[in-house]
């Protein structure tokens, strides 16, 4: 609030502009370095409720973006696409509504039961499925191929698996198409506790690349995922001991088929149309004319999901940590080689704030396709997400460590600032599969991303596992959530020292032979 005296003054004096009051940020008396702090203030400007949690192809993401882009402008990079800091991406988006949405057990007994619509059950929207459908379900178990045999015209239900060994989520969905049915139903497992599933989900909303190209889409088929405590309704009347039934489940057991006596009705109402949500891109040439024309990309996601199902009486997403904070990094690493903080680097950089990375890595997938500088071109790629500083930072989960010499390379910065790289010791998650720095893998670009990492039975194994259960892709992902600055800290200079060397390593970094991601693999 201004001052008295100046709104006085201002008062008797129409010309007299009085100062701005001073910012005040919250969470500074935790914050005891001023890289640190400038970090935080970045963040709290891109994940504010004022920038209404991001979502692809908002206006409160264009918003984000044109900030991040001036960001960029300041901090002295170069705009990358056309003189521009923005590469647009064509995208379709596909939701369901739930206001006009119901989703219904008809049982053969007459009785009825309605599941409640992203608080029990959700569905994968595609523009091709029909606004009502009604079919008797049947229960198969994992849903091999071996177990669909007689599922025409029906609704297949699946033990939702999330582990190796057995079908995945894109191998049951292509068992029932391959058996005819006309829809699938997921049950979560719940026994997968190292990422135990959401509930309840923001919306249920696909978003896809348009990539020009006109494909015989294929026949609709109704994914329908229902939560485990849900899962009783789908059996009562079976006589299928349903707790024993997830039990076994979960302990990859056997699993019996069994046609339940009981059908699946829908009433959809779904709307679809084009949207565009750009990457924000900038160059930081590099220093050295004999490596200038090579480039560390440097990366993380803008996007988060904005506007969502109510959780705790909050229905705004803010996603801080999930990734407003490292794009924040990013505008910090460059601004800082920009004032002389940090050294400037050999090779150039590309910082990099993709879009849609909720939605299925739309933006680094459509940045490999559509690149600004050509692939062969990039000596590596350092995605920032899953990162959450919760706790003391001894060890970083790296992603992608035993694919390329870059692995070798983090374990050095690493051990120089007491950080030990360790391989990822849960898979079954897919975190590899999950984020920016995959489709650059699937290209044969080297590329690293980073989870920090705890002993099993320690606090900070309860503080990760707390996170995910209570704030991952939830309302309470916000700039309140509990943060250790100084781990933060640590991690920022693993990253600045990271980039560093890489920009300036005298062989430039490459796949290893060995690695499913090499050329020819």
């Amino acid at each position: 609030m201004r001052t008295l005296a100046c709104l006085l003054f201002a008062a008797a004096l129409p010309t007299m502009a009085c100062a701005a009051p001073p910012v005040t940020h919250p969470r500074d008396h935790e914050i005891h370095d001023a890289d640190t702090r400038s970090w935080w203030h970045l963040t709290e400007a891109l994940s504010g409720d004022d920038m209404e949690g991001r979502d692809t192809g908002s206006p409160a993401y264009d918003r984000a973006a044109a900030s991040v882009a001036e960001r960029f402008r300041a901090a002295g990079l170069k705009p990358a696409v056309d003189g521009s800091y923005l590469q647009p991406v064509a995208m379709h988006q596909v939701d369901v509504l739930p206001e006009a949405s119901h989703f219904t057990l008809l049982r053969d007994d007459g009785g009825r039961q309605e599941l409640a619509f992203l608080q029990q059950v959700s569905i994968a929207p595609a523009d091709n499925l029909p606004a009502t459908l009604e079919a008797r379900i049947t229960f198969r178990g994992y849903c091999g191929k071996e177990a669909m045999q007689g599922i025409a015209g029906q609704f297949v239900a699946c033990f939702g698996n999330r582990r190796t060994g057995l079908p995945l989520a894109a191998e049951r969905a292509a068992n029932a198409r391959a058996g005819k049915a006309v829809g699938l139903i997921n049950i979560d497992d719940p026994g997968f506790t190292i990422e135990p599933s959401q509930w309840p989900v923001a919306y249920a909303r696909t978003v896809t690349l348009r990539t020009g190209a006109v494909a015989e889409p294929p026949a609709p088929l109704a994914v329908v995922r229902l939560g485990a405590d849900a899962a009783p309704l789908l059996f009562a009347g079976s006589g299928v001991d349903v707790t024993r039934l997830m039990s076994a489940g979960a302990a990859k057991q056997p699993l019996a088929n069994a046609d339940l006596p009981v059908r699946l009705a829908l009433q959809l109402a779904i709307t679809a149309h084009d949207i565009s949500s750009p990457n924000i891109i900038g160059i930081l040439p590099g220093s050295d004319p004999a490596h200038a024309g090579e480039y560390v990309l440097a990366s993380a996601h803008l996007d988060g999901y904005g506007y969502g199902t109510p959780q705790a009486g909050d229905r705004l997403y803010n996603g801080t940590l999930d990734d407003a904070a490292y794009v924040a990094l990013l505008i910090q690493m460059a601004d800082d080689i920009h004032h002389h903080r940090l050294p400037a680097p050999k090779r150039s950089v590309l910082f990099v704030a993709w879009t849609g990375e909720e939605k299925g890595l739309l933006g680094a997938r459509w940045f490999v396709a559509h690149p600004t500088v050509p692939l062969a071109q990039l000596a590596g790629v350092v995605n920032l997400d899953q990162l959450r500083p919760l706790f003391p930072l001894r060890s970083l989960t790296t992603e992608g460590l035993e694919h390329s010499t870059l692995g070798a390379l983090a374990r050095t910065v690493g051990a120089r600032l007491h950080i030990e790289m360790r391989a990822d010791a849960e898979p079954e998650r897919l975190l590899l599969t999950r984020s920016d720095w995959y489709p650059f893998l699937q290209a044969h670009v080297p590329a690293l991303g980073f989870s920090f990492g705890f002993d099993p039975g320690t606090e900070p194994e309860e503080r990760y596992r707390e996170w995910y259960r209570s704030r991952y892709h939830k309302p309470q992902d916000d700039l309140g959530q509990p943060v250790d600055f100084e781990a933060a800290r640590h991690f920022n200079e693993f990253f600045y020292r990271l980039v560093g060397a890489i920009a300036d390593a005298p062989e430039r970094p490459a796949i290893l032979p060995g690695s499913p991601f090499a050329a020819g693999k």
